[in-house]
């Protein structure tokens, strides 16, 4: 576990300390989440239609973290999902 203790040692080495000049950054540096697998499915009655989602996990992600996304979106963007098997109920 890390302590406050920790971080005042490091602070006070000036030999821990990495030049920011040396740095390079891209301007255009970006990351493209991918979705991995869906773990569940419902479906939501609206007064005039139905809206179904899918619950989502995204590569790099614990699955506390997965999403709620609609599930036609998802069938569009992402059909390889969608074409071993059945959606989990």
């Amino acid at each position: 576990m890390f302590h406050i203790s920790m971080l005042k040692k490091c602070m006070s080495d000036p030999s821990l300390i990495i030049p920011t000049e040396n740095i390079g950054i891209k301007d255009r540096l970006s990351y493209v989440e991918v979705p991995i697998e869906i773990l569940d499915r419902q479906v939501r009655k609206l007064r005039t239609k139905e809206v179904a989602s899918v619950k989502v996990i995204w590569r790099n992600q614990f699955v506390e973290e997965a999403t709620w996304e609609v599930e036609e979106d998802m069938k569009k963007r992402y059909p390889h999902l969608f074409e071993f098997g059945e959606i989990p109920n």
